[in-house]
């Protein structure tokens, strides 16, 4: 599982203090990114392959409020993966107190349109998890 920290600016709250719910969002894409940066995978490399991600769909589940100067973790788990799909699981934490979860299902696409295989480096990275 792969951890990332996060920290609340004031730019993440809204007129209650708390994050505001898109900000969510932003700390999940985050946590995606440094999970595969980790693994030594890179967008811009595989942007130049003419692959990118999109988001085919996200639940989240809201269990609590972060706040200005909280330092959050992102966790980011990959549960499946087929030809052309990665579904992973994320929490969002402060200590071990859960404040948000996230089932997303990730697509791989052609830069130029339609969908495309996942890259072999995805591949490699779940057969190693798995």
């Amino acid at each position: 599982m792969h951890r990332f920290p996060i920290r609340i600016y004031y730019e993440d709250t809204d007129f209650s203090s708390n994050v505001y719910h898109a900000a969510y969002l932003k700390f999940f894409e985050r946590g995606r990114t440094e999970f595969l940066r980790e693994a030594g995978i890179h967008h811009f490399e595989l942007a130049a392959q003419g692959v990118a991600f999109a988001v085919r769909s996200m639940e989240l589940q809201f269990e609590g409020a972060a706040h200005i100067d909280d330092l959050l973790t992102v966790t980011t788990e990959m549960v499946a993966l087929t030809g052309a799909r990665l579904m992973l699981n994320q929490t969002i934490l402060r200590g071990d107190t859960v404040l948000t979860r996230a089932s997303v299902m990730v697509v791989a696409i052609k830069t130029a349109g339609g969908p495309a295989r996942m890259p072999v480096a995805i591949r490699a990275l779940a057969a190693r998890q798995g």
